[in-house]
Formats: structure tokens, sequence, C-alpha cells
């Protein structure tokens, strides 16, 4: 009898034990803080990785970044065809070899190697679930510059010009399709397009999206390291962004073939890509109102050296930063001692950042004020970039070594 009571005693502390323990995991797991509450409080950059997949194979990565303070964000677009050093493999190859849709972590870790950054979250989306959240999101509005006709799967689907919303079956096949005659820029501009118009829907349906249902079907479309609420509160604080002024910046480089494959090796062996994440990072956080459009400078570059191609290189290097390149030529004579800048534009800080970005200091003037014409001479007035610049011999491709 005594030996029962010991035991009975004994299982009630058990029990009791048990009870505190799930209580207290409740409790931390409950009142814990969540990563984005740590990345708003420590006031940190928050990168997220999106990918869409078709065919367990990557169409389309991103990485967007978002700087809570300003309320700014920025995008790059990953190219799959991007040469790295692949950790798992130990050669040179596509960044997209690295993709495993069982383990993303290791293609985020070769992303972040590019970039130069810590990724905190991602989300991936298959084609299928992309079809689903974008009937979710009931469309998604992109403009689509002239009218496409596409096969799929022996159906024709007609994408019209001008101002479209797509249902989930077009988005799917619109942000996927690939057509051997449609040049790779037009190709990666249109996926962008799609990208911030899907993104930009998500953040206008926030608030319904909330709604109960709506939410555990929402996030269950997604393959992401994010709980429910963390990608709630990741969304909550989106809807701040101004896709209309947030630019997608592609990680150029230059084509070579590797291993029989062309692959783009990023310039400078990748140095050039983390000082563009750099500036894009500075140009975030910078606490200065109405000069977060510094890389819609446009920009004319004219090659003032007998070196062939270096306008068409130079101007490679500052799309890479996101700089709107307009024209690319010769000068009006090829024996220019020192690169010269000719600013039209009249916000001279960011005519400023562009001259510190390649190190030059011999910048002319040739902004017109309003009074130096007539109003009826505006028709015959010539419209040229916001920038002219006039490589001399003193620029080595990326800085001007003279000054």
């Amino acid at each position: 009898m005594r030996i029962s009571q010991i035991d009975a005693s004994r299982f009630l502390l058990v029990l009791i034990v048990i009870i505190i323990a799930v209580g207290v995991t409740f409790a931390v797991l409950t009142f814990r803080s969540n990563p984005v509450d740590d990345a708003l409080a420590a006031n940190r950059v928050i990168n997220v990785l999106f990918v869409i997949e078709e065919e367990r194979k990557p169409v389309s990565t991103y990485v967007l970044m978002y700087y809570p303070a300003t309320r700014r964000a920025a995008i790059f677009d990953i190219p799959g065809e991007i040469g790295l050093l692949l950790t798992g493999i130990n050669r040179v190859d596509r960044i997209d070899r690295a993709y495993d849709p069982s383990r993303v972590s290791g293609y985020e870790n070769e992303i972040e190697k590019l970039l130069g950054v810590d990724i905190s979250f991602y989300i991936v989306i298959t084609k299928e679930s992309l079809v689903s959240i974008v009937d979710l999101l009931e469309g998604v509005e992109i403009f689509i510059p002239s009218p496409v006709s596409h096969r799929n799967n022996g159906n024709v689907i007609l994408f019209p010009s001008g101002m479209t919303i797509l249902d989930g079956d077009k988005a799917g096949v619109y942000a996927t399709y690939s057509l051997s005659d449609e040049d790779r820029e037009m190709e990666v501009f249109r996926r962008q397009r799609f990208f911030i118009g899907f993104l930009n829907r998500q953040i206008q349906m926030n608030e319904r999206l909330k709604n109960q249902d709506a939410a555990k079907l929402y996030y269950s479309l997604f393959k992401t390291n994010m709980n429910q609420r963390t990608l709630m509160l990741l969304f909550d604080e989106f809807v701040y962004i101004d896709t209309d002024r947030t630019n997608i910046q592609s990680v150029g480089g230059n084509i070579r073939e590797v291993s029989g494959q062309m692959l783009v090796i990023p310039h400078y062996d990748g140095s050039l890509v983390k000082e563009v994440v750099r500036q894009t990072l500075g140009s975030l956080t910078r606490e200065v109102e109405d000069h977060f459009n510094e890389r819609y400078l446009t920009i004319e570059v004219l090659n003032g050296t007998a070196i062939n191609g270096f306008a068409g290189r130079t101007a490679g290097i500052l799309r890479s930063f996101g700089y709107d390149v307009i024209s690319v030529g010769n000068a009006d004579r090829n024996n220019y001692e020192s690169t010269e800048i000719v600013h039209r534009s009249a916000d001279e800080i960011m005519v400023r950042d562009f001259a510190e970005l390649i190190r030059c200091r011999n910048i002319r003037n040739e902004l017109i004020a309003p009074q130096e014409f007539e109003a009826g001479d505006i028709q015959d007035f010539e419209y040229k970039a916001d920038v002219t610049l006039i490589i001399g011999r003193d620029f080595d491709g990326r800085y001007v070594t003279g000054n």
C-alpha cells in the first residue's frame, strides 16, 4: 500500500513538472520577440529574398531591401546566369545551380555572398501558387507595352497592350514564359514590372488579407521561413513602400564562356556588386527628404579616348548602379586628357553623388535658367541628358585617377 502511494506521488510530481514545462514553453513562444519587431527595434534594414519558381527551378529572384526608419526600399534582380564560385560544388557555375527547393538556405547563402548582406527572410512562390495568390488578390495590374500572343499547353493566351489586369492563370504565364525571339533585356524588364505590380497589389490588399480565413489561405501559398504572424507584420511594414519610386537594379557583369556555357561574371570579381549594394543602402538610410531619386539621373556617356568600346563598358557599370544611361557615343575628339561631367540637373546633390561615385572633380554646369528662353522657344528646346560624362585618359574604367 505504501509503495503504491509513493508511486502515485512520483507520478503526480512528474505530471506537475511536465505541466510547468509546457506552460513555460508556451509562454516563451507566445511572448518572445518577433524577428520583424527585432529589426524595427534595432533600426536595421530588412532584406527579403523572393523567388518565383517553376518546375523546381527559379524563374525570377529578387532581394527586397527595406529600411523602416525612412520607409524606403530598393530591389536587386539576381539573374540565374550570374557566374560564381559556388560553395556547394566548388566550381564556377550559374548561381541558380545552387537552388534546391527543399533547402532554400543554400541558394540564399550564395546570394548573400554575392551582395555582401545578410538576408533575414525568404519567400518562395511556385507558378501554381502564384496563380492562386493573384486570384486571391483579385488580379494584378501591369502595363504591357505591346500586345503578346503566347501558346501555353495548347491554348493561345493574349496579352493586350496598355494597362491590363491579369487574373491568376494569365499572371502565371506572363511571369514565367520565355520566347526565343524576345530580347533578353525586354524579358528581364517584363518580369521586373510584373514583380513590382505583384508587390504593389499585395500592399493594396494588405488589410483585406488580414481576414482570418484569407490570412490562413494566403500564408499557405508561400514557402517561407516566417510564421504567419511574422509575414503579416512584414507586409504591414511594406504598405509604406512607394512602388512607383522603387528602383529594381539588375546585377550585371561581363559575359564569358565557362565550361561550355555563357555566364555573366560580375564586374571586378564581384567587388562592384557589393559597392552598388553599399551605395544603395546608404541611399535607403539617408535621413534627407526628397533625395532618394539619385539613381534616376539620366546619363549620356561619351568616349573621349581612342579606346574602342570604352563608353559602352562604362555605361554597363553605371547601369549596375541603377543610373538610366540613355545614350552612348563618341565625344567630339578622342584626346581628352581629363574626364569631365557636364550637368544640366537642378539637383546638385544628385550630381555630386554621381561625381563622387566615379571620383570626378571636373564638373561643368550647363543648367539653363527658365528666364534664358522665351515660352515660345520651348518647342525648339533640344532635350539632353541630366548629365553627360565625357571619358578622358585619366579614367580607368571605374574611377577618375588624375584628380
